[in-house]
């Protein structure tokens, strides 16, 4: 199997950057090469870390969402058995706008109701309707009278999935007669509050949060979707909007109070380790207290460290090898 000697690593692009700071720490520190991390979204990388087993799959990938079971399921059909699960901290979700437009507060509702594809009638009719909001005003009358245009992850994007389901649905289930629906017919209440408009409002920017960055500063009445890290790298020109009252801080995303946060993982293949050189001695890097602790050196890229009780656990099955059960 051996026929590669630096370790394979894609997925979720709100990890790359913790990733790439591991991996160059990694490949200067010790004697092995420095990992090669790719960008494909969650739900592409596990797509390829799923295919099988051998150097011509990856052999870890990032995610910004736990695994699913299906992906369980379709990696077990390929013979990759014997994953090890490993949560790296916490990021938040941030609805960002350039530094040069008025910074908004939304609530969850409000974020539903500007991108959801069909919104309950503006008429009071129970009853869904394609949605017809044009503006920020249009949505509620205290917000500015600008174009409704959000920049986000494609439907790939781990971003994207927890972005739906923390944010939309979070605004979507506030509406009593919708939330029944759950009860009555979970595969239509999901429908109605996880999808996404596609008029135009909500404008699919690729797997680089980057490149949303540059466009918000071109255009101060866009909006933007991305992990927290690149909002705090970027804070010089980008500002996050706060969530139902609640600014996206590193404190906020801490101890819970920002509505829109979520846990970061990596997955790894058990079969790799010995085959690839230097997989062990990855996973004990990004688990050691200088990387993903409190103080550690991934909490200054914009990583929020879970509690030390969390870490040690992580960190113990990163040593031992755990497969997840």
């Amino acid at each position: 199997m051996a026929a590669r000697d630096y370790i394979s690593v894609v997925g979720s692009s709100t990890v790359y950057p913790f990733a790439t700071v591991v991996a160059e720490n990694f490949g200067k520190s010790t004697r092995y090469k420095t990992p090669k991390i790719e960008s494909t979204g969650s739900g592409g990388g596990l797509k390829l870390f799923c295919a099988g087993i051998g150097v011509n799959h990856p052999d870890i990938t990032n995610s910004s969402r736990a695994i699913k079971a299906s992906e369980v399921n379709m990696c077990a059909q390929n013979g990759v058995a014997d994953i090890i699960e490993v949560k790296i901290g916490y990021d938040g979700i941030a609805v960002a706008n350039s530094r040069k437009a008025q910074k908004m507060d939304l609530s969850r509702k409000d974020l539903f109701l500007a991108l959801a594809k069909d919104v309950p009638d503006p008429g009071g009719a129970k009853r869904l309707v394609p949605n017809p909001y044009k503006t920020w005003r249009d949505v509620n009358r205290s917000m500015p009278n600008v174009k409704i245009e959000v920049l986000g992850p494609p439907p790939t994007s781990g971003t994207r999935d927890a972005f739906v389901e923390l944010a939309m649905e979070g605004g979507c289930k506030q509406i009593d007669w919708i939330k029944a629906m759950k009860k009555s017919d979970k595969k239509k209440y999901k429908q109605v509050c996880h999808t996404v408009r596609e008029d135009g409002a909500y404008v699919e920017a690729g797997e680089n949060d980057n490149l949303i960055v540059q466009k918000l500063i071109a255009n101060p009445d866009a909006f933007g979707v991305f992990g927290f890290s690149f909002l705090d790298q970027n804070s010089d020109k980008v500002q996050g909007s706060a969530i139902d009252g609640v600014s996206p801080e590193f404190e906020s995303i801490a101890d819970g109070s920002y509505p829109v946060s979520r846990p970061l993982f990596f997955y790894a293949k058990k079969a790799h380790v010995g085959a690839i050189p230097g997989m062990q001695e990855y996973l004990v890097e990004f688990t050691s207290e200088k990387a993903f602790g409190e103080d550690g050196y991934l909490s200054d890229r914009g990583l929020i460290p879970m509690p030390y009780d969390e870490r040690k656990q992580y960190s113990q099955s990163a040593k031992t090898l755990q497969a997840m059960k």
